[in-house]
């Protein structure tokens, strides 16, 4: 004895396809901010590097724990660059974030605070997404067209 008709049978497959579509909505949008969740996870490393940075520097006479510390600012360091670089990969305006970190490894922290901190204050601003202010130098010359 047939209970359910042609559109009982459809029924769970529509409703699978409906689920199949609003999830991969909810996905994408979760994708969608332009890397600046990814940044600002990063950021969070970032600035828990340059706490320990600060603190190392602080330490006076004991150099044990002042290497421990430092070694600990790096390892932030470390962690924040996939972050970056996984941020970087949705949108090229944090490339240059991806690219201060990855520097760690040759340049001594102290020489990147300026950067980092800059870089990491556009990420965690209200709008990270707006383009710069515009430049004040002026675009190329066009040269003559040839004909």
């Amino acid at each position: 004895m047939r209970t359910r008709g042609r559109f009982g049978r459809a029924l769970p497959r529509w409703a699978l396809g409906l689920a199949v579509v609003l999830g991969g909505g909810a996905a994408l949008t979760a994708c969608g901010d332009g890397g600046v969740a990814l940044a600002r996870q990063a950021c969070g490393h970032i600035h828990q590097s340059l706490t320990l940075t600060d603190q190392a520097s602080r330490t006076g006479t004991d150099p044990a724990l002042a290497n421990d510390l430092s070694q600990q600012a790096y390892l932030q360091l470390r962690e924040a660059l996939p972050l970056a670089a996984q941020a970087a990969s949705q949108n090229g305006q944090w490339q240059a974030l991806m690219t201060t970190i990855s520097e760690s490894n040759r340049v001594p922290e102290s020489d990147l605070v300026t950067a980092l901190t800059a870089q990491c204050a556009m990420a965690n601003s209200a709008n990270p997404g707006l383009p710069p202010p515009p430049s004040s130098v002026p675009p190329p010359a066009v040269g003559p067209t040839g004909s």
